[in-house]
């Protein structure tokens, strides 16, 4: 049987699922997407995700692959087919047909996550489900300068939550902080790879350093310290977005 390889961008609205990966019983993006697939090629096909998003977070540019005995499908007519079979709450945005042995997860040279705050006095009920409502003000500069602490190679330990026994030692590139419009402030991070909740606990901290209740020099304490229970909070999920991966193989 001849099999091709197909990489999918995945964008989803990620808040009525129980997070990316699959698990019985629940709704969960890569849950959806094979059932997606089991209908076009009315039997199962397992995917593989360039990365797992929490409950409650959403993507843009989620990257997943899987194989397909279908020849006579091209990219194009295979991003139409998963369109018409998928909930409304996600979308395909491009597929690229790619090496049988392409792993979206292992192939990624870096990720981008996207995390937005509004910070205006009122709620605004038509982005709650896409940011984190923070009424208060914040100082965009110390929030630079103390991000400057996180970049480079460290022990990020500290910034991990719940079960996740893999090596803590990761490297963040770029983390940008801009008034994107008015009241909302976007936190742009840039790494090959990321623990559990690692992006929304850099928020969280971020955050408090621009209210001033945190010092920029504590960003530092709070990665020696290797212990989670030193940070002052977390950000919630719905502001964050698994933004885009980048590949030498394709453009997302």
């Amino acid at each position: 049987m001849i099999m091709k390889r197909f990489a999918a961008i995945v964008s989803y609205d990620g808040t009525d699922f129980f997070g990316f990966q699959n698990q019985p019983g629940l709704r969960t993006v890569q849950g959806k997407f094979e059932e997606a697939l089991h209908r076009i090629h009315k039997f199962c096909i397992s995917s593989q995700g360039a990365g797992r998003t929490d409950t409650g977070v959403h993507g843009f540019g989620q990257v997943i692959a899987f194989d397909s005995n279908l020849d006579r499908l091209e990219a194009t007519t295979m991003r139409d087919a998963l369109n018409a079979n998928l909930p409304s709450d996600m979308y395909v945005r491009k597929v690229h047909e790619v090496d049988e042995n392409f792993s979206p997860r292992f192939a990624a040279k870096k990720r981008i996550y996207h995390y937005y705050i509004q910070t205006s006095s009122e709620p605004d009920i038509f982005r709650r489900r896409f940011v984190w409502w923070f009424p208060y003000s914040l100082d965009i500069k110390s929030m630079r300068r103390a991000a400057v602490n996180l970049l480079g190679e460290h022990d990020f330990a500290a910034f991990r939550t719940g079960k996740d026994d893999r090596n803590p030692v990761r490297t963040i590139t770029a983390i940008r902080i801009i008034r994107y419009k008015p009241y909302i402030i976007l936190i742009r991070v840039e790494g090959i790879s990321f623990l559990k909740r690692m992006v929304r606990n850099i928020v969280g901290t971020l955050v408090k350093v621009g209210t001033g209740s945190v010092s920029e020099e504590s960003v530092s304490e709070f990665l020696s310290s290797h212990d989670r229970s030193t940070l002052p909070g977390t950000a919630p999920p719905q502001g964050l977005v698994f933004y885009k991966v980048i590949f030498d193989e394709f453009e997302t």
